[in-house]
């Protein structure tokens, strides 16, 4: 399954066996979380940030270097 999610004012796509408006609520959470209180890593991870692959209580972060790739906890 695959949506979008605007985030820093662009559409980022998010793919899932399945989704639901819970995990597509704590997503956004905890981007949002993270875009003010996460690390450099982070933050570097979350401005090039190109799809998110959600797989059970995980939301892989994709960005355009892949060495910036990251996996975050939405719980």
């Amino acid at each position: 399954m695959k949506v979008f999610v605007t985030f820093q004012n662009k559409e980022v796509p998010v793919f899932a066996d399945s989704l639901n408006k819970k995990t597509l609520k704590l997503l956004k959470a905890a981007l949002d979380k993270k875009v003010a209180t996460g690390r450099n890593t982070l933050q570097k991870c979350l401005k090039s940030l190109i799809s998110i692959e959600v797989i059970g209580c995980e939301a892989i972060l994709h960005s355009l270097n892949e060495k910036d790739s990251l996996a975050l906890s939405l719980y």
